[in-house]
């Protein structure tokens, strides 16, 4: 192989169900997973599940008004205690076979004659606890016993792409609310959606509104080829949406050299932060399956913006074309990466090499030691 072309990873790394089952136990379930918006649980009792690799957790709010994240299984005889996805619950969790109850900390507090078993810790044989640590207005869960440092695991990835941490202070994504939130369900792995994020290689072929915007894309290299660096607007660009007409005022607290840039931020193993002037998007990816992939995708606009009912579908607009594209070509390589011609992977070119770093990340993390 030339050095202008360097290997990909071979095709049952996208389709092979062990490999997948290795991805849950040693990526997913040992990294932080950034599981729900903060705000979609405002009030005591409010609740999600998400799927964090093969465990289903539990991410409420308690009586205290901090959030807790448990997995979502009775410790009586394994029962599911939430089929829903999202809600609310007055005082409790209920297992609905034996009616084990638990209180929204976590904590056994009534069950069918528990009353002749004193010997019950209800501490011991509450529900199993997750890590739970809040970051960009989001709970970011961890499934370890001993959680890696989320400064290592996850703040290293905004000092890696803007060259330091502070750098994203000025969107304030903590104080922004969601103006709108796309879930798309992929038929592909959840890889393909990373390395096709990570690239700009395609821009030119099936982007044409956001080359629009940003010019500098159509030649193929992305934002997340150099360190600090922002895509800028086009010169006739008014703000980032699907036509360039005029976004939003630009968020208050963004220093003004950031101002018409785009920056792209990608946090392993499963967030894309995407930044602009007037908002922020922020995709989380809940990979299913070897071949699929659900992706929430949040837009995030100053509180004014939202609670005023300004009309934000230009914005939106734009990036959801760009994720529409994206996926339908993600999908389009998935029966592919089956064929005896990618057996042993394709090839990556020189706007793509940094591709081969998520790569070896990958591989290291599979080979690693349980």
């Amino acid at each position: 192989m030339t050095g202008s072309l360097i290997p990909t990873l071979e095709g049952r790394y996208y389709t092979d169900p062990a490999i997948f089952a290795r991805e849950q136990a040693r990526v997913f379930e040992q990294m932080w997973f950034c599981a729900v918006r903060s705000a979609d649980l405002p009030n005591a009792g409010d609740f999600r599940t998400v799927q964090v690799g093969r465990e289903s957790v539990l991410v409420a709010r308690d009586r205290k008004g901090a959030l807790n994240a448990f997995l979502n299984v009775c410790r009586h005889r394994g029962a599911r205690i939430c089929v829903e996805e999202s809600g609310t619950v007055k005082r409790a969790f209920q297992c609905p076979y034996h009616a084990w109850t638990y209180a929204l900390d976590g904590n056994l507090i009534a069950a069918p004659n528990l009353t002749s078993m004193p010997d019950v810790d209800r501490v011991a044989y509450g529900l199993a606890k997750v890590h739970l640590r809040e970051w960009l207005g989001y709970a970011w869960v961890n499934l370890a016993d001993d959680p890696p440092s989320f400064e290592d695991d996850v703040l290293s990835a905004v000092t890696e792409r803007l060259g330091t941490l502070d750098a994203i202070d000025g969107y304030e994504i903590d104080q922004l609310s969601v103006g709108r939130r796309i879930v798309y369900d992929v038929k592909a792995n959840w890889k393909l959606i990373i390395e096709n994020f990570m690239e700009c290689y395609h821009c030119a072929t099936i982007h044409p509104e956001l080359t629009e915007v940003l010019p500098e894309f159509a030649d193929g290299y992305a934002a997340q080829y150099y360190v600090g660096h922002g895509a800028e607007f086009g010169d006739e660009i008014k703000g980032f949406t699907v036509d360039g007409s005029e976004g939003f005022e630009k968020l208050s607290a963004l220093e003004e050299e950031r101002d018409r840039k785009y920056y792209a931020i990608t946090v392993r193993p499963q967030v894309f932060i995407n930044l602009v002037p007037d908002h922020v998007i922020v995709h989380r990816m809940y990979p299913l399956a070897a071949d699929r992939t659900v992706v929430e995708c949040d837009w995030l606009y100053a509180k004014e913006v939202v609670d005023t009912g300004r009309d934000v579908s230009r914005s939106v607009e734009l990036f959801h074309r760009v994720n529409e594209q994206d996926f339908e070509a993600c999908e389009r390589c998935q029966p592919a990466m089956a064929s005896r011609a990618y057996a042993q992977g394709g090839v990556l070119v020189p706007s793509e090499h940094h591709i081969g770093g998520f790569h070896a990340w990958l591989v290291q993390k599979l080979e690693s030691a349980d």
